[in-house]
């Protein structure tokens, strides 16, 4: 395993565990509006919110980093 795959698990490790204590600290429900894509208010609890704008955010990192590949030295 390389050094930037370790740092790389590190990272992501620490991210996951700030998700788990945002979502054990944080269960009130809040109000989320998006007047162009939902008509009406989404009121969820905040650790569900939290959960899915990682997740969109995971997401959209790994579909701009497809198609980034360097081409192979001979």
């Amino acid at each position: 395993m390389s050094l930037f795959m370790l740092i790389k698990t590190v990272v992501v490790t620490a991210i996951l565990l700030l998700l788990v204590v945002i979502g054990v600290n944080n269960s009130a429900p809040v109000d989320f509006n998006l007047p162009p894509l939902i008509s009406t208010g989404v009121q969820k609890p905040a650790a569900l919110m939290y959960f899915g704008f990682f997740a969109v955010g995971l997401l959209t990192g790994a579909l701009l980093s497809f198609g980034t590949s360097k081409p192979k030295e001979s």
